[in-house]
């Protein structure tokens, strides 16, 4: 099985996991003398099996992402670390220039002046390259899910 297979499947248990809460406690209490529209048993030992199959395959994606090397030599688990720092700051530098750009309107002149602290367009220079390696990035991990057999 392809990595990326594996990240697909993650992706569906996981899904299926938050509807199965949501059907258990859909079903979790029922007015004297009714029956619940699902059997919580059933649900229950179908949310044990999801989460064991997720088990399984969280610990062969992390094997895999830990053991396969990128073209530069850093590991794939090493990529990822920095995919999810690099959007982390381009989400918040993305919220700062948003901030920081936003036009105040004076109706007369004497309101106060509102200014921006930062030099905008120098920071949104910065925004623009970090957007840049980020999709570099994306394509480096999204060729190696492709081609990575999971371990």
């Amino acid at each position: 099985m392809k990595l990326a297979n594996a990240l697909s499947q993650r992706s569906e248990l996981q899904t299926r996991i938050r509807q199965l809460e949501s059907r258990l406690n859909n079903n979790a209490l029922v007015q004297e003398g009714e029956q619940p529209a699902e059997d919580p048993m059933e649900l229950l030992q179908e949310l044990e099996a999801d989460y064991t199959r997720l088990e399984e395959l969280i610990s062969a994606i992390n094997r895999t992402n830990n053991s396969t090397r990128a073209e530069g030599g850093p590991t794939l688990s090493d990529l990822l670390a920095r995919r999810d720092c690099l959007k982390g700051r381009l989400s918040v530098l993305r919220g700062f220039l948003d901030n920081a750009s936003a036009l105040v309107r004076r109706h007369s002149v004497s309101e106060i002046k509102v200014k921006s602290t930062v030099n905008v367009r120098q920071l949104q220079k910065q925004v623009d390259g970090l957007s840049k390696d980020l999709r570099k990035l994306e394509e480096a991990i999204q060729e190696k899910n492709w081609t990575t057999e999971l371990i």
